[in-house]
């Protein structure tokens, strides 16, 4: 529970790359996602590591990305009804692990939609056809070492 209270959005980070034994643990938790009504065709992931593909992100993003050493690019097929609802969920799932395994990380959706504009960028990054990108996660090691905000009060909660 302790990753849950410690993850916060991360917006800087180091040129540290991941190790591949964390990547691996985040792809775990990307496919230990819950996914509505069983339909497991209606996500995919592309993992992006290599610096060239990472630079054409950011460049088509407005850096967007925030120069992360490691972008979790969820993908979703277009016409899923659930496709956005089952892409958040992975998105905190893999959120969740990466403060476990003390990695930073932050939920983006404005480069979004730019990369939807870029289908040929699209299929470098190994995205399949029929499928629109629906969260990128930009991960790796924090570059601010800042206090976790304090969230207990953060929303409106009804107890009856």
């Amino acid at each position: 529970m302790n990753a849950i209270f410690e993850r916060e959005a991360v917006r800087k980070y180091t040129n540290e790359e991941v190790e591949e034994e964390k990547i691996q643990k985040l792809i775990d938790a990307f496919q230990a996602s819950p996914c509505a009504m069983h339909q497991t065709d209606v996500m995919e992931l592309s993992v992006i590591t290599k610096p060239e593909l990472l630079k054409k992100i950011e460049d088509s993003t407005d850096n967007s990305c925030y120069n992360a050493p490691l972008i979790f690019m969820i993908n979703t097929k277009k016409d899923s009804q659930f496709g956005e609802r089952d892409a958040s969920v992975a998105a905190e799932n893999v959120m969740v692990e990466a403060a476990d395994l003390g990695l930073g990380s932050v939920y983006v959706m404005g480069g979004v939609f730019a990369l939807n504009k870029l289908p040929e960028l699209q299929k470098e990054l190994g995205m399949d056809e029929g499928y629109e990108t629906t969260v990128l996660l930009p991960i790796g090691y924090s570059a601010d070492k800042e206090q976790v905000e304090d969230r207990s009060n953060r929303y409106k909660v009804v107890r009856k």
